[in-house]
């Protein structure tokens, strides 16, 4: 009985998919962002319709903003001469945990940039989720540039920023 319902689950899943991709691509605005989403490499059909419907503001806000409203901007715990540690918090959770195991892929195999960034964060001593967060951060930021200027994925643009 348990295996009869995963089975109706993940066809029930598939279908609803395939209408999200059917939807996208009808829609001519939707298509070009998803295009541009999908030519960075790790980041694939889901990721891109959860990006388009979770933050349609990409694209039309600062990179600060754009991390902001993912959730993924470090926040301080100051208090007068106490320094304390930065937090993420707020933001639209949903996509934040969407997005979470394409950075996965992306940080540690299929991004050039972004396994470079997190390597690099990594030999500086930081934790592996702090890394991928941060990794998190700096790809919102390059969307959010390469969808304001209708561009699609070039490494070579990226790789110091």
């Amino acid at each position: 009985a348990h295996q009869a319902l995963l089975k109706a689950v993940a066809l029930q899943l598939d279908k609803l998919e395939a209408t999200i991709a059917a939807k996208i691509d009808k829609t001519e605005p939707l298509a070009q962002r998803a295009e541009i989403i999908q030519s960075v490499p790790g980041l694939a059909g889901t990721a891109a319709a959860g990006i388009i419907a979770f933050l349609p503001e990409l694209g039309l806000v600062d990179r600060q903003a754009a991390s902001a409203l993912v959730g993924v901007a470090p926040f301080d715990d100051d208090s007068g001469k106490r320094r304390g540690e930065r937090h993420i918090q707020g933001g639209r959770r949903k996509l934040r945990k969407l997005l979470f195991m394409p950075i996965v892929g992306a940080a540690t195999q299929h991004n050039p940039v972004l396994k470079a960034c997190y390597q690099r964060l990594i030999a500086r001593g930081k934790k592996a989720k702090v890394a991928l967060i941060a990794c998190m951060r700096k790809l919102i930021g390059i969307l959010n540039t390469m969808l304001a200027r209708g561009e699609k994925w070039d490494p070579t643009k990226h790789a110091i920023a």
